[in-house]
């Protein structure tokens, strides 16, 4: 009997594993079309950035998907694969930016650097979401702009979308306000910093500490000059290391939220991907990974980073901005006044 137990399983076992395979490839093949434009415009951007070191091919990419999108009509059968880059391969991008974060430079900053942006982040979202309020926007459309703003932009703005889960039109708008007011930071910041005086280095510090993207603050450090580029991306780097402990509290958020109903979906205590970024910075920060493997993995991440924002970017429809109203817009005007105060505030008080 043991026998024709085991002979019927092994039976059950042929039959099943070939329809495996099917659905495997039936899910690649509704991927591909999407995937292979997002491949394409990853090439381009990055072809594009190299004759144009100044210019980030993620900045290059989220344009170049919303202009695509808003000229062409882009095929439904294009709408997977695009998903799929803007949550699942900007998630790895995310995790692999680590690999860029040393924990030698960010404590070379100094006590009242790191305190300054750790004020920053969290004041930055308190004071955004107080004022969405104000403004009657949703909780989730204003968190999205809150963390884009305070923390490190685009890529803020899906990992939030990754926990709390808001609607599509709601991240949209949080990602094309993210470019729209971290490219006006990119010759504001300089000027006033000539304005008031400030050094090279305390330029670079409250540009690294108020603007959204990390390509923004490249290309806003590098137009100023001097020692303004290297300090500004540490402070953005910084920046960055908050977004693990501020999806850990979302996440807790959330779950308490959920309650013990079986049939709600209950994010992580940590999302994998933010677990994922840690494991890198402590990688990074080892010194065990040999300069060769960092300098590919940069590559990898950019690339990663890149497809995920042109896909994000092909989701901004101008008829959806235009749909929303002004209301996000004046949250994201006050957003940068009020992150760009406080970093301003704190480099002062730190120098």
């Amino acid at each position: 009997m043991s026998s024709q137990l085991s002979e019927s399983k092994s039976e059950e076992q042929r039959v099943e594993s070939p329809a495996t395979l099917p659905r495997l490839q039936t899910a690649t093949a509704t991927l591909l079309p999407g995937l292979a434009l997002c491949a394409v415009a990853t090439a381009v951007a990055m072809g594009v950035g190299r004759f144009l070191p100044t210019v980030s091919p993620l900045l290059i990419a989220i344009v170049l998907g919303a202009v695509l999108s808003n000229v062409v009509h882009l095929p439904e059968r294009l709408r997977p694969g695009l998903q799929f880059s803007a949550k699942k391969l900007l998630r790895v991008g995310i995790a692999l930016l680590g690999l860029q974060l040393m924990l030698s430079d960010i404590l070379g900053l100094g006590w009242g650097v790191i305190v300054v942006v750790v004020s920053i982040v969290c004041l930055g979202i308190v004071g955004t979401m107080f004022a969405g309020k104000l403004l009657g926007l949703s909780w989730t459309q204003r968190l999205l702009i809150a963390c884009g703003f305070s923390i490190c932009g685009a890529a803020a703005v899906a990992a939030v979308d990754g926990v709390v889960d808001a609607d599509e039109e709601e991240v949209i708008t949080a990602v094309a306000l993210v470019v729209i007011f971290g490219t006006l930071m990119i010759p504001a910041i300089p000027l006033l910093s000539r304005a008031l005086g400030l050094s090279d280095t305390d330029a670079g510090l409250w540009a690294g500490g108020s603007i959204h993207e990390v390509a923004h603050v490249v290309a806003a450090g590098g137009a100023i000059g001097g020692a303004a580029l290297g300090v500004a991306a540490v402070v953005k780097l910084a920046r960055v290391l908050m977004l693990a402990p501020v999806m850990a509290v979302l996440s807790v958020r959330q779950r308490k939220l959920a309650g013990t109903d079986a049939d709600v979906k209950r994010p992580p205590l940590v999302p994998l991907f933010v677990l994922a970024f840690l494991v890198c910075v402590g990688l990074r920060s080892s010194g065990l990974l040999p300069e060769g493997l960092l300098a590919e993995a940069k590559i990898v991440q950019t690339g990663l980073l890149t497809a995920a924002m042109f896909a994000l970017g092909a989701g901004v429809q101008i008829a959806t901005i235009k749909k929303v109203g002004a209301r996000p817009f004046v949250l994201a005007g006050i957003s940068t006044v009020w992150v760009a105060s406080i970093a301003l505030v704190g480099v002062l008080l730190a120098g």
